[in-house]
């Protein structure tokens, strides 16, 4: 199984990294949605997209909506990863095609039971 971990913050993308490497994902990193359409553009769908909201060029909302205006990205898996706690964001990104919704700080734990909940996780 594949996944990308977008976020602006190289700690967190190392963290999920960490976690989703160690359940059996391989992982690919971007810095942003900008960075991560293009590398999806490269390598085609992944299984699961774990997307910070606020970044520069392209945030999380942002991406969330391009990737299910694509046809070619329709079976992804996308689960918010952010320190937006707003009832307003969760809404919004739900609404917007977001599968799943976790806010920072995250637990292993956590991110397991989303992925369960998605119906992707350990191999």
């Amino acid at each position: 199984m594949r996944a990308i971990v977008i976020d602006d913050s190289e700690a967190i993308r190392r963290i999920l990294r960490n976690m989703m490497t160690a359940i059996g994902f391989e992982v690919i990193e971007a810095k942003n949605g900008r960075d991560a359409l293009d590398r999806l553009a490269t390598i085609g769908c992944v299984d699961v997209a774990l997307v910070d909201w606020n970044m520069p060029d392209l945030n999380g909302y942002e991406f969330v909506v391009a990737v299910r205006a694509d046809p070619t990205l329709n079976g992804m898996r996308l689960m918010m990863v952010t320190s937006e706690t707003e009832l307003q964001s969760v809404a919004a990104a739900l609404n917007a095609g977001a599968d799943e919704y976790v806010m920072k700080p995250f637990t292993k734990d956590v991110i397991l039971e989303k992925l369960a909940l998605l119906g992707i996780g350990q191999s």
